[in-house]
């Protein structure tokens, strides 16, 4: 049996990647998303095993003591990471496992697994961007300076990925995420596009 790919999926806060990600997991086949594990008590509505795995932190600290993470980290005192088991049953079932991940979490997993396919999800231009974190109108405009201030920080690191798509249209951009698993051609960007964006949101968040 042909193994499946591993993809790493990043893209700047507000650019969409969640959905896109959720497009291809409902109209292509062959593909599963890796859920994380987490020792933070569950939401209102969370179901375990769905939402995350949750876990005990003794049993978190077991599992990063046995090498059982492909990535973890720690943050406001709560682990959160991706169970290596899930993800190399499904590949060598053939499946194309697909972890949504920001790029701290995904430069760990291409140290531990190679052969990870990394993409990461652009806006149209830097003013797309911005418009669409406020068009949520669920956050002030200091929390949205602080997204864009992390999307600057993230700037710095997207040149490790293998490939850049931008995300005008969901179906578009999970179509050539697609092209680009299956070898098919995929329409990619070139650097001064993705520069272009890059400098657009330094400027941003410098308040230019």
């Amino acid at each position: 049996m042909k193994k499946g790919k591993l993809l790493i999926i990043s893209g700047f806060s507000g650019v969409g990647k969640g959905t896109v990600v959720k497009y291809i997991l409902d109209n292509y086949s062959d593909y599963k998303i890796s859920i994380s594990a987490t020792t933070r008590s569950p939401r209102e509505g969370e179901v375990d095993g769905t939402h995350y795995h949750f876990l005990t932190t003794e049993k978190f600290e077991d599992m990063i003591k046995n090498n059982q993470l492909l990535e973890y980290a720690n943050y406001v005192g709560n682990y959160y990471g991706t169970p290596r088991d899930f993800v190399e049953k499904n590949i060598n079932e053939g499946n194309n496992v697909i972890l949504e991940i920001e790029t701290q979490g995904a430069l760990q997993v291409k140290k531990m697994m190679p052969e990870a396919v990394m993409i990461f999800v652009l806006p149209p231009n830097a003013d797309t961007l911005k418009e669409r974190l406020v068009g949520r109108q669920t956050e002030t405009m200091e929390v949205i300076n602080k997204r864009l201030s992390k999307a600057a920080e993230e700037t710095g690191v997207i040149d490790k990925y293998d490939y850049f798509v931008i995300n005008d249209e969901i179906a578009d951009c999970a179509a050539c995420i697609n092209d680009i698993v299956t070898d098919n051609n995929p329409e990619l960007i070139g650097s001064d596009c993705v520069n272009k964006i890059k400098n657009d949101i330094l400027k941003f968040s410098k308040g230019e």
